[in-house]
């Protein structure tokens, strides 16, 4: 397949590219090259072969989630800097 320099200049300004003149010659042989490379996977039989979603066949494999207690409030603040009680005393950051 054979790219013209107006889908040359449709593709670049698409793509936010800058061509210079002289680059404009290797990059049609370049996109003719890669046009006509992915055109060979018309060559390709894919009748009775199901459509892929995922590349593999894993499922979720994430723990079910559930609460639980891990530990204590008392244990979570015994090494706090600042406390008030039962909760953390933090910077005021509104004002």
């Amino acid at each position: 397949m054979q790219v013209d320099k107006k889908a040359l200049h449709q593709v670049a300004h698409l793509a936010r590219l800058n061509i210079k003149p002289e680059e404009e010659t290797q990059l049609l042989n370049d996109m003719s090259e890669i046009l006509t490379w992915v055109g060979k996977l018309d060559e390709l039989d894919t009748e009775g072969v199901e459509p892929l979603t995922h590349i593999t066949e894993e499922v979720n494999v994430f723990r079910e989630d559930k609460a639980e207690i891990s530990i204590s409030q008392e244990q979570a603040l015994k090494n706090a800097a600042v406390k008030d009680s039962k909760f953390f005393k933090v910077p005021k950051v509104l004002k």
